[in-house]
């Protein structure tokens, strides 16, 4: 146990706090028009990768956080086809929205389970 949480609880939270970090300096990089593609392949890395192991946990029905969870997949999964499948045709603003919207939910996630 590490800080009182189990092995998977920590990597949990670990990858989720580097998408969360990595997700302010590509919201920065975004109000600022610069594009910082290594942070955004972090960025994407850390929510893709703390996404699904939310649904590892033990449950016995569908909660809230579940919801959040397949909401920001789903938005996640637009974000990507922007930038990867359509190659940002039009002005790329499925992405940022789609950016924007996954860090909001992380980040809403965090201080509910912070307080």
């Amino acid at each position: 146990m590490i800080f009182g949480m189990t092995t998977f609880t920590f990597v949990h939270v670990v990858i989720s706090l580097v998408g969360i970090a990595s997700g302010l300096v590509v919201l920065f990089g975004l109000l600022t028009g610069k594009w910082l593609d290594g942070w955004t392949a972090l960025f994407s890395a850390g929510h893709r990768g703390d996404q699904p192991d939310r649904f590892g946990f033990p449950f016995d029905h569908l909660l809230p956080s579940h919801v959040v969870g397949i909401i920001s997949l789903v938005v996640l999964a637009g974000a990507a086809a922007a930038r990867y499948g359509f190659h940002l045709a039009g002005r790329g603003g499925g992405l940022r929205g789609g950016r924007r919207v996954s860090l909001y939910l992380n980040v809403f996630v965090l201080i509910v389970q912070l307080s």
